[in-house]
């Protein structure tokens, strides 16, 4: 009788010691998920704050230029590259875009553009007069203007150019290739321009 008293006893002593653990093991991931939560919290607010300083700063968007002047006056016929252009330096976000004749007068700066040229050369042919080669060129010319007529950058030509081979075979997919490369060196001109306008420190 006492045996069967020991060996209940024993089995409560151990139910209860399992509970127990189970308990603290419990508490303790609570405790865990927690603190993580907190962690998630913390690094959130970190960001948060962080994002609020860049932009109190004034800090602006990686290509983004900072501008002298607050207005420009664009004289230049429409093109696929002045389209960029424009886009580029809104980007900005403190600078009027002006293309009205009519605005002129009102614009800080202005933009005569003197060029704005695609061209496609031969360059490579076979011996029997098959074309091989062309050469893509991309010309754009102008000049910077304050509003008293000051030059504030004198004539800039800015050219790109990229070599393309050609097979009659392939007409569509080089074509698609041509396009590429045109694209790629118009954004490129349109970054020189834009630094350049950045450049600019004195009206």
């Amino acid at each position: 009788m006492h045996a069967l008293t020991d060996s209940a006893s024993a089995a409560d002593k151990a139910h209860v010691t399992r509970r127990s653990l189970l308990v603290q093991a419990l508490h303790a991931g609570l405790q865990v998920g927690v603190h993580a939560s907190a962690g998630v919290r913390v690094r959130a607010a970190v960001l948060a704050s962080t994002s609020a300083v860049l932009v109190g700063c004034g800090f602006k968007l990686r290509g983004a230029q900072a501008y002298t002047f607050n207005s420009i006056f664009i004289n230049a016929p429409a093109s696929t590259l002045v389209a960029e252009l424009l886009r580029a330096i809104e980007a900005n976000g403190d600078v009027r875009v002006l293309t009205d004749p009519k605005e002129r007068a009102n614009a800080q700066v202005v933009m005569d553009v003197q060029n704005d040229q695609r061209e496609k050369v031969v360059v490579g042919v076979t011996s029997s007069g098959q074309v091989r080669e062309f050469q893509l060129r991309i010309k754009f010319k102008f000049i910077l203007r304050g509003q008293t007529g000051k030059d504030l950058l004198p004539e800039t030509e800015i050219l790109q150019q990229r070599d393309i081979s050609f097979n009659e075979t392939a007409v569509l997919s080089k074509e698609a290739e041509e396009a590429v490369l045109y694209r790629n060196m118009q954004s490129d001109i349109v970054q020189q321009i834009t630094r350049r306008l950045a450049a600019v420190k004195e009206l």
